[in-house]
């Protein structure tokens, strides 16, 4: 039998203090000949929203573990306000590090009401205390009114908001979440990404997001960390990321790209959609020119490069076209506004936005 629940008079602050969360020369491997994490030094600061950002197998959830305590690393030293909890010589516990976990599958015990699984953790307190900390959290995240309903009539969103409350009741200086919308509907994870983001920032806490979307790491994050094979690519805003892209990897993680690989001529990358300015480009350095698909401009009056229309794609507000283009060995692609081309337009001319273009050393080899 469920227990009378009485909601608490106020919302008090979600955390006590918020902390920054240090990664040192990260190393982790599962053989000798396979490294997991290489070397990763990366800092969240107090408050902040860090993105853990990239494809599977990238090193993000290993990563989160070694933060949590779940998992130890090889090598390199895991700080929380300067204090090493993990290191050659310590390992803190994970319920002794003031660090929140959010699993991806939220992992709320389904014989347990609400109320119980929030208050799950809260084994330091008496049981009135735990119960007024569990109200708090639960009113914090909409849902004291369900406090003594079970988890299965709750929505995939609740739910989440459920696994969000139960790793805030501690009060944590950090918290880490593991891709925690992956599971919801497409539909419901622009609300409830907003509605987590509000209540991340209303509780103060420094939290760790990983994510292998990079829309979501832009809407979400203060700042970006991108991770590829165990290595940090590059941490910084979504701007610096989006606008100054560490190399091709980064750009085409954010962007989708045309490419098109030349040779740098008089500091200019003559490609079939355009000639380019090439800074910091020798002549004859073999470079390879990414134009992003919205920044190609379609039109049926005379413009920059002859094309036509091999196929279009509506997709609501925008339509995806390919077209071919003399000298280009693959179609471009175009993303643009839906209806901005008339329908049946076929022999059609680009423009090409200097902003959309970026010049990076070759890294793909050539046909």
């Amino acid at each position: 039998m469920s227990e009378a629940v009485e909601k608490p008079a106020r919302v008090t602050a979600g955390v006590t203090f918020a902390a920054r969360l240090t990664f040192e020369r990260i190393s982790h491997r599962f053989t000798p000949d396979r490294a997991t994490l290489d070397e990763v030094t990366l800092s969240a600061e107090p408050g902040e929203v860090l993105c853990l950002l990239g494809p599977s197998g990238s090193g993000k959830t290993t990563l989160l573990r070694i933060a949590a305590g779940i998992e130890s690393q090889t090598a390199g030293r895991v700080l929380l306000n300067d204090r090493e909890i993990a290191g050659p010589n310590v390992f803190l516990p994970p319920e002794e590090r003031s660090i929140g976990l959010v699993f991806q599958d939220f992992a709320l015990f389904p014989h347990l009401t609400i109320l119980e699984n929030v208050r799950f953790g809260l084994t330091a307190l008496s049981r009135d205390e735990a119960k007024r900390e569990a109200m708090i959290a639960l009113t914090r995240v909409g849902l004291e009114r369900h406090a003594s309903a079970y988890p299965h009539v709750l929505s995939g969103g609740e739910q989440q908001r459920v696994a969000l409350a139960r790793a805030l009741a501690p009060r944590p200086a950090v918290l880490l979440m593991d891709e925690p919308f992956s599971g919801l509907d497409s539909r419901l994870k622009d609300s409830v990404r907003a509605e987590t983001l509000a209540i991340l920032r209303q509780s103060r806490a420094t939290a760790i997001v990983v994510t292998h979307d990079a829309e979501e790491a832009m809407r979400m994050g203060d700042r970006i960390a991108l991770l590829q094979g165990g290595r940090l690519v590059q941490a910084g805003t979504a701007e610096e990321l989006y606008l100054r892209p560490a190399d091709l990897f980064v750009a085409g993680f954010f962007s989708e790209l045309n490419l098109f690989d030349t040779r740098v001529a008089n500091g200019i990358a003559d490609t079939p959609v355009g000639r380019f300015a090439a800074p910091g480009r020798m002549d004859g350095d073999a470079v390879t020119v990414a134009v992003r698909l919205a920044g190609l401009e379609v039109a049926e009056t005379p413009g920059s490069v002859e094309a036509r229309v091999v196929s279009r794609r509506f997709l609501g507000v925008a339509e995806l076209l390919e077209l071919g283009v003399p000298g280009a060995e693959e179609h471009v692609r175009a993303r643009i506004r839906a209806g901005s081309l008339p329908p049946g337009a076929r022999d059609i001319w680009l423009n090409v936005r200097p902003d959309d273009v970026l010049v990076f050393e070759r890294r793909r080899e050539t046909a």
